[in-house]
């Protein structure tokens, strides 16, 4: 059975492209540095980005934690969206690895009040952490896009503190689509930038942290201690290649099916802010008087994945696997399941 699977564009499969250049790619061993493919990827990222260079790490969480590991010190601060995905989906990390304590804010559309921002950084006092990090999302983990002139009102208050910004980007071509500009433009205000290619990009592995070149030769040896030091990766890297070189400008699709996929369930009585659908995510809250916690039970049945609902809420998300066709057929059973539960 062909699954239509709606639960994150993290399901992406390899294009055919990506998996013939995986079986040819030209290989070395990369903790010696002589991997070409893996070198090669390393190049063409942070030119993409903007950065002076860049790292291939195996996961976005990785690429977040060893950004963290490089600019903190033990015991410092670091100020984030309480919502954000380093904040709530990093498993602690961290704590565990960085030994840094998170002062996380409330946020609106993606972004921390700035006066709030202000007011979390610690004035120089024996009896308090020293604030050392401020960390953004762009797109942020409920698909909104954060504006380009909060990003600069961000990098001022880092810079009259003398505080370093890491960019949780995991998904910073597609913010990059939804305000019409380069990702390289989001990427400026930050120091370090973390981007998936497993994602939207559709690569089977693995995530690029970028920065200045001490930055990034930083990471890369604790990138080595947290085991991330692969061998011949370049048949990894191969992949990323083509989803670097072919994938970034198709996903104004997955943005117009997200679209779609919205007008779809409000039609079917789901509630959905469409000014918040910005990328390829839609969140959408069912009839209440729906039992909706078996609704992804039923929906396997019929050959369509989706998440169970976090307070009420559904997150579908579409990707290059998922056609409008797929949708349509997705907004049918749903219905149908819908009506069955409706009857009972």
């Amino acid at each position: 059975m062909k699954f239509i699977d709606l639960r994150s564009d993290t399901v992406t499969t390899p294009t055919p492209k990506m998996r013939e250049a995986m079986f040819s790619a030209e290989v070395g061993d990369d903790v010696y540095g002589d991997d070409p493919t893996v070198r090669e990827l390393e190049e063409l990222a942070a030119q993409r980005i903007g950065k002076e260079a860049a790292l291939f790490v195996p996961s976005g969480t990785m690429g977040n934690q060893l950004a963290l590991m490089t600019h903190t010190q033990r015991g410092d601060e670091v100020i984030l969206g309480e919502d954000c995905h380093i904040f709530k989906y990093e498993v602690g990390a961290p704590a565990v690895l960085s030994g840094v304590q998170l002062r996380g804010l409330k946020t609106n559309g993606g972004m921390m009040d700035l006066e709030e921002v202000k007011a979390a950084i610690r004035p120089n006092d024996i009896h308090m952490p020293r604030t050392s990090l401020i960390c953004l999302e762009n797109a942020y983990s409920s698909g909104e896009v954060v504006p380009l002139h909060y990003l600069e009102k961000i990098r001022e208050i880092a810079e009259s503190h003398g505080l370093k910004i890491h960019l949780d980007g995991a998904r910073i071509f597609n913010a990059a689509i939804y305000l019409g500009v380069d990702a390289r433009e989001i990427a400026r205000y930050a120091d370090s930038v973390m981007f998936c290619l497993s994602k939207g990009l559709s690569a089977p592995v693995g995530s690029i942290l970028a920065g200045s070149r001490e930055f990034v030769e930083k990471a890369r040896k604790y990138r080595k201690l947290l085991g991330g030091g692969m061998r011949q990766a370049g048949i990894l890297a191969a992949a990323g290649m083509v989803a670097l070189k072919e994938m970034v400008d198709r996903l104004c699709e997955d943005h117009e099916n997200a679209l779609y996929l919205a007008q779809k369930l409000i039609n079917l009585g789901f509630e959905v802010d469409l000014k918040k659908v910005q990328i390829n995510m839609v969140w959408a809250r069912a009839k209440s008087h729906l039992n909706i916690e078996d609704l992804p039970e039923k929906l396997l049945a019929e050959g369509i994945k989706i998440n169970p609902p976090i307070n009420g809420l559904f997150r579908f998300v579409t990707h290059k696997d998922v056609t409008k066709g797929d949708i349509d057929k997705f907004v049918e059973i749903l219905a149908k399941t819908m009506q069955v539960g409706e009857q009972v």
